[in-house]
């Protein structure tokens, strides 16, 4: 759609209802159609954007591909087929890796609210399953009987989302506490490494976004994993943000409306032990 077509839509409006209705609201509030005309702009110029970068995203390990197949073509005698094949499957799991996370973005949120059910967060938590990466030790601290109305495989990615980039940029643990706090259920994910400057918190969510840091793609991620919580979150009437942990490292708070009924009896947070993942 073109949105300098929208002025002429609305004053050549005469006959159904789906072009009627702008001129209507034009008629009415004449600020409207250059509100909306603004809206469309930016985000025609956020879809742009987003083609570009996954363009780009998928390009590099086909280019990388590419490159190996050419070079073991041209000097066939010099190339260890073992090797080529390792080097090709790399790329090919991140090729694979990216496409399964847009995927996951263009269908987020179509299954809600139909599909949601009472989950018992604490058991999510406990068998989601995830990619052991690095050597940080994963400790959970999860009260119990913290309930929740979630479409359970989405909630499930997002947390497994969280915790694989905890692990990644964790030096020796990574904390994960359940907790009830008023009407929401909060889970929050803490790493101990080196922490997200403040300017740059908020950026952590946009898609393909990687603090200069930690862009170097053999450290892992697509850029889309934080964009992806995020997303499930805000269509589960959630919200999620960053901060700093105690420790120095990034404190992810996830918070989720609880499901509706009587709080159950639980133990108080500071007394349960921590369960060793």
């Amino acid at each position: 759609m073109d949105v300098n077509d929208l002025d002429d839509r609305a004053t050549e409006a005469t006959g159904t209802d789906e072009i009627v209705v702008p001129a209507q609201m034009a008629c009415v509030a004449p600020g409207q159609l250059e509100d909306l005309r603004r809206r469309v702009d930016r985000l025609l110029v956020q879809q742009r954007q987003f083609v570009s970068d996954a363009s780009h995203e998928l390009l590099t390990p086909i280019a990388g591909l590419r490159a190996q197949l050419e070079e073991a073509r041209l000097h066939p005698d010099a190339t260890d087929p073992k090797e080529l094949i390792e080097r090709a499957l790399t790329d090919i799991d991140r090729l694979q890796t990216i496409v399964t996370d847009l995927l996951v973005l263009a269908r987020t949120g179509t299954s809600i609210p139909d599909a949601l059910t009472p989950v018992d967060l604490a058991e999510l938590v406990r068998t989601t399953p995830y990619h052991r990466t690095g050597d940080a030790l994963v400790l959970l601290r999860l009260a119990p009987g913290v309930t929740a109305n979630v479409v359970d495989h989405e909630i499930h990615r997002a947390f497994r989302n969280l915790l694989d980039n905890a692990q990644r940029h964790a030096r020796h643990m990574v904390l994960v506490e359940l907790r009830r706090n008023e009407d929401h259920a909060e889970l929050v994910v803490t790493d101990d490494g080196d922490g997200i400057p403040e300017e740059d918190r908020r950026r952590v969510f946009e898609r393909f976004s990687r603090l200069d840091k930690a862009r170097a793609r053999a450290q892992g991620g697509t850029g889309l994993g934080l964009a992806i919580v995020r997303d499930i979150v805000h269509a589960h009437g959630g919200t999620i943000e960053v901060g700093e942990a105690e420790a120095g490292g990034a404190r992810f708070v996830l918070r989720l409306p609880l499901a509706a009924g009587p709080a159950p009896d639980r133990q108080p947070l500071e007394r349960q032990a921590c369960e060793a993942v």
